[in-house]
């Protein structure tokens, strides 16, 4: 059975009366009137929907808590819909912490990673009652252990590990692999248990933490993960006389960003996990410990788009022919920074033959910024409006004032209804924080 991450396009997504396109019940070419492009456009429903997935694929297992990876995407809005789903938030950032907290989510909630957290956000992250903290390395043990002593408090944490899995994506964005900025590796964990034992007494440790990767369209490196915590904790809870029972196996389950692309299902992961855990907890004698998952681009990416106007365009005699919309590596850096991949199609001409093979470029001052290469699309020409699809993740959470532009105003769309989420930046907003020294005034 399919599930929402192996779509291309957002669920509700369909060609209208008028001849348009529509995702969430609302003209795709009526919102870039209303809203003005560039434009995020999030459905909610396919939200919604993808977080069921999570929920049913992983129902067989008794006691599973999904985290919500929030540096693909985070908002105030889109954080209360993923509470009303009954999802947890895993988070990097004091923005992040700050937006949560704003948004009245129950912070016990939030589980707080990273690899180099400050004094501020670590004493933020205390204060607020942030649930569990994913302690990255020795430096950040001593320093929670430090800032809990002052609040005197205990803080519950898990320590992040390197398990020493390498999967088939971007080198950029590997992170479970040995030689990695992130956690603990393998032979440093006994030091770090040992410190938490016998000096650290303001830390109680829960378990470990693991991520191998993004965009991840292998399912037996998952398995492979989940045999390495189990054995670990095991390990662990026999030589210490501890107790721990949480394991946190990340996220990063791919989605489809091109026809091209064939990723997993949630339904074949969730199957693949749930069985090694019950198989490698029996083998290693222990109860079958807590999960914790922590999705993000595979809940996002699918239920977002971003819309653009076409502007220029350009002719290379003998070569490539450029269209250039209103956007670019400002507001989608993903195909500069890992050569990524989309489809795109013109909102306003979505049943014409696709006879041009166009590049389409951004609006920005650099020769990378290509949005995509080589797509197929109908004639095109100034005004068009161009829906790129599977950008909600890590878009507008990566997005940029670069040549001084304004950051997109996102929208979510539901059962017809468009509701502004993040307001589009305004020329004041962009020149706020700049301050004039008095001896450069007249």
């Amino acid at each position: 059975m399919s599930t929402t991450n192996q779509s291309l396009k957002p669920l509700t997504t369909k060609i209208n009366e008028n001849g348009n396109i529509e995702i969430g019940g609302c003209d795709l070419t009526v919102l870039a009137q209303k809203y003005d492009t560039p434009l995020y456009v999030l459905d909610e429903f396919t939200i919604r929907n993808v977080c069921n997935d999570y929920k049913k694929a992983f129902s067989a297992y008794k006691n599973v808590k999904m985290m919500y990876a929030s540096k693909a995407l985070c908002t105030q809005a889109l954080a209360l819909i993923l509470d009303d789903e009954e999802f947890g938030f895993d988070v990097v950032s004091a923005g992040e912490i700050y937006t949560l907290y704003k948004a009245g989510i129950d912070m016990s909630k939030v589980l707080f990673n990273g690899n180099n957290k400050s004094y501020d956000e670590l004493s933020m992250a205390l204060e607020l009652g942030v649930g569990r903290i994913s302690a990255d390395n020795f430096f950040e043990l001593a320093l929670l252990n430090e800032i809990a002593s002052s609040y005197k408090k205990n803080t519950d944490i898990l320590l992040r590990v390197t398990p020493g899995i390498e999967c088939h994506t971007h080198e950029y964005i590997q992170t479970g692999h040995l030689d990695s900025k992130f956690g603990f590796d393998l032979t440093q964990i006994d030091d770090a248990v040992e410190l938490i034992v016998n000096e650290y007494k303001n830390l109680n440790i829960r378990g470990i933490h693991a991520h191998i990767g993004s965009q991840i369209f292998e399912t037996a490196v998952y398995s492979d993960e989940i045999e390495i915590l189990v054995k670990e904790l095991a390990r662990i809870n026999e030589k210490y006389g501890l107790s721990l029972n949480e394991i946190n196996a990340g996220g990063g389950i791919g989605v489809k960003y091109t026809q091209n692309d064939n990723p997993p299902s949630v339904d074949e992961v969730a199957g693949k996990i749930i069985s090694k855990l019950e198989t490698s907890a029996k083998k290693y004698g222990i109860e079958p410990p807590i999960l914790y998952l922590e999705p993000g681009r595979s809940i996002i990416s699918t239920a977002g788009v971003t819309l653009y106007t076409v502007g220029s365009s350009k002719q290379v005699p003998k070569g490539r022919t450029y269209f250039a919309v209103d956007g670019g590596m400002a507001d989608n850096p993903r195909p500069a920074m890992y050569q990524a991949e989309y489809y795109a199609e013109v909102v306003n001409k979505p049943l014409q033959e696709k006879t041009k093979t166009v590049t389409v470029a951004g609006r920005y001052c650099e020769s990378g910024d290509i949005l995509i290469h080589n797509i197929n699309l109908p004639e095109i020409e100034e005004g068009d409006i161009l829906c790129v699809y599977n950008t909600g993740a890590y878009n507008y959470s990566m997005a940029s004032n670069y040549n001084r532009t304004q950051k997109p105003a996102m929208v979510l769309v539901n059962n017809s209804q468009s509701d502004i989420i993040v307001n589009r930046e305004t020329l004041d907003d962009l020149i706020s924080h700049d301050k004039i020294p008095d001896r450069l005034k007249n």
